[in-house]
């Protein structure tokens, strides 16, 4: 069933299931891949809160550490270009597992500057685990070490994802529909 926020029509596009099919899938890798037993997960608000609760849920580590922290680049449907860091990392993650929970990297801008301030820290690694990837609209920076979907550059929401604050509680993801 469509959806309407603030005058645009959004139509499913990925269901509960398939979200939670590709989470499992990719905390099975995070956890594979660690090579600590605490390692720190960076979960990025306020998009990526749904998904970083279900994917650390999944990857059942009892050591490990979960902290937030805010950046925001998007006005509307559109990426704005530049980032701007309103939350920043307080946890000292010096020698530590960095893993940041990211909603989604779209021109990459967000995803770059996330790497370089945590990498600032010192941490042992930092890899990226996001909910959805559009490769197609990187332009800086590199992929994420952990992708749940690679999606084509539209604009969704849904499942923590928003239109101006809106529509993040829905379960499932909707995109953009054509205007035809």
């Amino acid at each position: 069933m469509d959806v309407t926020v603030k005058g645009l029509t959004f139509e499913p596009y990925l269901t509960r299931d398939e979200i939670a099919k590709q989470v499992k899938r990719v905390a099975s890798e995070i956890k594979r891949d660690c090579t600590t037993e605490c390692p720190i997960f960076v979960c990025v608000l306020n998009g990526a809160f749904m998904f970083a609760a279900d994917l650390y849920r999944a990857i059942d580590m009892p050591l490990s550490e979960i902290t937030f922290i805010r950046y925001k680049s998007y006005d509307g449907t559109q990426s704005s270009g530049k980032v701007k860091k309103i939350m920043g990392l307080i946890e000292n993650v010096e020698g530590r597992e960095v893993i940041i929970i990211e909603d989604i990297v779209d021109t990459g801008h967000t995803a770059k500057m996330l790497r370089d301030d945590i990498a600032a820290y010192n941490p042992k690694s930092v890899k990226m685990a996001s909910l959805l990837f559009k490769p197609e609209s990187l332009k800086v920076g590199q992929a994420p070490e952990y992708t749940a979907f690679e999606i084509p550059p539209k604009f969704i929401l849904g499942y923590g994802l928003d239109l101006d604050e809106l529509a993040r509680g829905m379960d499932e993801i909707y995109v953009l529909k054509n205007k035809d």
